[in-house]
């Protein structure tokens, strides 16, 4: 297979799919090794972001996907006419940071970080899809623990937790801490990369 009939098909299978969608399953359906489809929508993300164009392809995890280019967010709510979804809370940073550093994690230690109670945040989290249970901790009453998703990683504009920034100061201790720098750093970053 050339590269240009690649480079069609993963555009194709991106656009039709609107989810994200693996390298490994793409690599297999083209019949095409791993490392070549990651190279190559490597090269089409790093081609359509210099050319300006009005989608993009990123990274997300060992996934690729489709989505519209952030610079025309405003101009594309506007022809959908659909609303601007509400910022998150500072409490459901708060939770959601404690969860993006040290997942996966229960209830009881998100509130033992924060030192507060965490169920309406942890329900709101779940809702908008930025979080989900990965499994139960092997303690007394088996307690659900949570973990971020690719959604997460798709808002604050980061292909893995790999890149979340440094959090400073943070120990093991169980005491209150504050994350809300690390969070304000991520959606810093993500401002900066979209900024032309």
């Amino acid at each position: 297979m050339e590269i240009r009939d690649i480079e069609s098909a993963i555009e194709g299978i991106l656009f039709a799919s609107g989810d994200p969608v693996s390298i490994e399953r793409i690599a297999l359906v083209l019949g095409v090794e791993h490392s070549a489809v990651s190279d190559i929508s490597g090269r089409m993300g790093d081609r359509y972001s210099y050319e300006r164009r009005g989608m993009r392809i990123v990274r997300v995890g060992d996934c690729l996907q489709m989505c519209s280019s952030p610079e025309y967010a405003d101009i594309i709510r506007l022809a959908l006419e659909t609303g601007r979804q509400p910022r998150l809370s500072a409490p459901s940073l708060e939770t959601l940071a404690v969860v993006a550093y040290f997942q996966p994690v229960t209830k009881a230690y998100i509130e033992q970080v924060r030192g507060v109670d965490s169920s309406y945040t942890i329900s709101a989290l779940l809702g908008r899809g930025f979080i989900e249970p990965v499994g139960r901790l092997d303690a007394p009453g088996r307690p659900i623990t949570y973990g971020t998703t690719a959604i997460f990683l798709r808002t604050f504009g980061i292909a893995s937790l790999d890149e979340l920034p440094e959090l400073p100061g943070v120990e093991e201790s169980g005491e209150q801490m504050s994350i809300m720098g690390a969070i304000g750093a991520i959606g810093a970053e993500r401002e900066a990369k979209e900024r032309p």
